[in-house]
């Protein structure tokens, strides 16, 4: 597909500065610009690309003024990164137009299909499901008994999910991920666990977003909550009766245990680990490979594990090399007390 700058700037609500009628059909990097490609600017400290890059439209924002003559159109917005967003949703939906059940896919009987989906070959849709129109399940997806999907929600190939699960509209599974396998529940007895039944199910909101061979454990009983807008990247672990608030986003990795209660907006950095049984409170930022074992108050940012506050990372990060030298200081100390003490008691 290819469109015109002024067709592009009528879609963000832009301002062609350049030539409207130049066409692009791909997108590209500011610094790795191609003729027919669009690219954007929204960090001031990459302008220098803009005034070398052969794309022939690049987004900026509305007060950007260059400082040097350009080769390229310019198309001003309010926000380019999340312009560019916007556009890249656009061909991702166009792209992703299919529509119809394939023959080799499987759809019980008692199954519902809203209008204009598309089921892949070798999909299957257990009984008493319910898909909402508009939705797009893969090949090879496995979708079980009682589950609700709501409309435009994206199951790419090879995801599971269990039966009695809750998912909502506008949502997207990568391959390979699982929502509604067994938590991780065994009571000891003697020498041996007993397994204890999950008897509960997942519930997933609208405007989600699951990496791949990310998993999300069923509860005991009740359900593992999934708030609206929260994004999950590729391997995240959810453990079962967890409840992740709204808009919070998880790096690769990123394991929680049973019970732990997240609030809103939290960011968790890739490998981050959290005990079970903790809240944390709205707004908290979690460094990469941090370890939580208590409870975090809201808007705090923590690093290291244990996981501690921000600035005391800092603090005794600036020790740990010293380390060596302070033991070998203080075994001197000690030694020259030792001296003193023989000295005073002869």
């Amino acid at each position: 597909m290819e469109f015109s700058a002024q067709e592009i700037a009528s879609v963000l609500n832009g301002v062609v500065e350049g030539n409207p009628d130049v066409r692009v059909n791909n997108f590209s990097k500011i610094e790795e610009g191609k003729p027919g490609t669009l690219s954007f600017l929204a960090n001031p400290k990459y302008e220098h690309y803009i005034y070398a890059t052969e794309a022939s439209i690049v987004l900026v924002n509305k007060d950007f003024v260059p400082s040097k003559e350009l080769k390229t159109t310019l198309i001003k917005v309010e926000n380019a990164y999340s312009s560019l967003a916007v556009l890249m949703n656009l061909v991702e939906n166009a792209k992703n137009s299919k529509t119809g059940v394939a023959s080799t896919a499987f759809i019980a009987a008692t199954a519902v299909v809203g209008e204009d989906c598309y089921v892949g070959n070798f999909a299957y849709i257990g009984e008493n499901t319910k898909i909402g129109k508009g939705c797009k399940i893969y090949p090879h997806a496995y979708i079980g008994d009682h589950v609700s999907i709501g409309e435009n929600t994206v199951i790419y190939p090879h995801v599971t999910i269990y039966s009695d699960c809750y998912i909502g509209k506008s949502c997207i599974f990568h391959a390979g991920s699982v929502v509604g396998a067994d938590g991780f529940g065994f009571a000891p007895e003697g020498d041996i666990y007993k397994k204890i039944p999950q008897l509960g199910n997942v519930i997933i909101e609208d405007d989600v977003e699951i990496g791949a061979n990310t998993t999300i454990d069923r509860a005991v009983m009740d359900s593992t909550v999934i708030r609206k807008g929260v994004k999950l990247d590729n391997l995240v672990q959810i453990a079962h009766n967890v409840e992740v608030g709204e808009n919070t986003v998880m790096a690769a990795q990123v394991g929680i245990a049973g019970s732990v209660k997240i609030g809103k907006h939290c960011m968790l950095g890739g490998q981050a680990g959290l005990a079970g049984h903790i809240k944390i409170a709205d707004r908290v930022s979690l460094g990469a490979q941090a370890g939580v074992i208590s409870d975090v108050k809201e808007g705090k940012t923590l690093l290291g594990a244990p996981a501690i506050d921000s600035k005391l990372f800092f603090r005794s990060s600036a020790v740990f090399g010293k380390l060596p030298d302070i033991y070998r200081t203080i075994g001197e100390l000690q030694r020259e007390v030792e001296l003193l003490k023989k000295e005073r008691n002869k």
